[in-house]
């Protein structure tokens, strides 16, 4: 297993350490999580970096590292639904976009295209991590709310965006 997938993988094994710690809920969880959380998503950089630069792309990277970022980021989200930092609403759009991309990746890949992530979609995902750091912070409350309509919104965005620039799988699907 080469570097990037290892780090993929300690991504994926910091998810339940990160959720663990919120549930013990020590003095100091929040940081102590956050400080994982970060970790984590460093992990995707450095992994995704190193992958391109040396030519070190597999299927199990393809595979594993958006699924990771998923499932760090769900992670997360449901924490704060579950403390009632965030309306479920929002997470619901994550997840229904999630869900639906990864179809339409499907059926592309099905067709013999492969669906890259485009812009939109990397400002979503950086956008929706620094959202998920600045609410784990003593934030006002004000912010909180704009952290949550930023990772609805460019979600929202993002989705629609992958689904306008590849109507033509799905109208020959």
């Amino acid at each position: 297993m080469n570097l990037p997938n290892k780090l993929t993988l300690l991504r994926i094994i910091l998810i339940p350490v990160f959720m663990g710690i919120l549930y013990w809920g020590f003095p100091g969880a929040g940081y102590a999580a956050l400080a994982v959380f970060i970790i984590a998503s460093l992990t995707d950089l450095l992994d995704g970096k190193i992958a391109r630069k040396y030519n070190l792309v597999t299927d199990f990277g393809k595979f594993a590292d958006p699924l990771a970022d998923k499932m760090l980021t769900t992670a997360a989200l449901l924490w704060f639904v579950e403390i009632g930092q965030m309306p479920a609403w929002a997470l619901l759009i994550v997840l229904v976009r999630e869900f639906a991309v990864s179809g339409l990746r499907m059926v592309a890949s099905d067709k013999g295209r492969v669906i890259a992530a485009g812009w939109s979609g990397k400002v979503k995902t950086a956008s929706t991590m620094g959202c998920i750091i600045l609410m784990f912070l003593p934030i006002p409350a004000v912010v909180n709310t704009v952290c949550v309509w930023v990772i609805a919104l460019t979600t929202l965005y993002s989705g629609v965006e992958y689904f306008v620039k590849n109507k033509d799988i799905i109208a020959t699907a």
